[in-house]
């Protein structure tokens, strides 16, 4: 009987809890999906920025930060390009406390925690050689789950399954540090899968960012085709959390006629 109670009290705290936001604006694509938050921006934010730090001082320790600079300029060119665009979709994005940086390693992988801390892998230029506009879809599409804080959807729906298998911490109303929030934004930006609604998502929203931003939608697709060419001798790190498929791509080219026009009229 306690235990039925306790499990009573506890989806009354997840009902509480959860609010249902609409995080970003829906752009020409029409992206309006509500989401159900049961932790604050703040608290993602302030954890993303300690996550992020130390994978940023890793690779400072290891030499491995920002090491070739020709590189290091063209991610960030490109970056600065796309992050005007995402007022479209958030008008509070420009003025987030953006970070672009490049870190040499092997691994084929790209990401843009919570707040606009992006890191791009030169595992992944090298193994997919991209175009400007093939690495702006890259670099749009994580910039998009940033703008949808998939992340913090992430941590709340694992809060909210936390509150109902163990409604008895409910009673303590204790909120995740900083310290737990960080290594949380960390398993899900390198370990965890996007949903395939997140997915889609970022694939849209990126598509019109980069057209935005006079890149030419059409190499999303090809980025795409790239990638999974190139997970025929092993899956590369970034599909291990951003699966592709055909299914993917034909979404992609079902999606580049709304936002071309965008791209023509940027890019004269």
């Amino acid at each position: 009987m306690r235990i039925r109670s306790l499990l009573i009290a506890a989806v009354a705290v997840l009902v509480t809890a959860c609010q249902s936001v609409q995080t970003t604006q829906p752009g020409a694509i029409g992206v309006t999906r509500k989401q159900m938050m049961a932790v604050s921006a703040q608290q993602v934010d302030e954890g993303a920025k300690v996550a992020y730090d130390q994978e940023v001082n890793k690779a400072r320790q290891a030499g491995s930060l920002n090491k070739d600079k020709q590189v290091y300029d063209r991610v960030q060119k490109i970056s600065q390009r796309l992050i005007p665009q995402t007022k479209v979709f958030r008008p509070d994005a420009p003025g987030w406390a953006w970070e672009v940086n490049v870190q040499t390693s092997e691994d084929v992988n790209a990401y843009c925690m919570p707040g606009g801390k992006i890191m791009v892998y030169t595992g992944l230029i090298d193994a997919i050689k991209p175009t400007d506009a093939e690495l702006a879809a890259v670099i749009g599409h994580e910039i998009s789950h940033a703008l949808r804080e998939h992340s913090r959807e992430r941590l709340s729906r694992a809060y909210a399954e936390q509150i109902v298998l163990a409604g008895v911490a409910v009673a303590t109303g204790a909120e995740a540090t900083t310290m737990q929030i960080a290594s949380q934004v960390s398993a899900v930006t390198f370990t965890l899968p996007h949903s395939r609604e997140q997915e889609a998502e970022a694939d849209r929203m990126g598509l019109e960012l980069m057209a935005r931003a006079g890149y030419d939608p059409n190499a999303a697709v090809t980025l795409w085709q790239k990638m999974s060419k190139a997970g025929g001798g092993g899956t590369p790190e970034f599909l291990s959390t951003h699966p592709s498929g055909e299914s993917r791509i034909r979404d992609l080219q079902n999606t580049v006629p709304k936002v071309l026009p965008l791209y023509q009229a940027a890019a004269h």
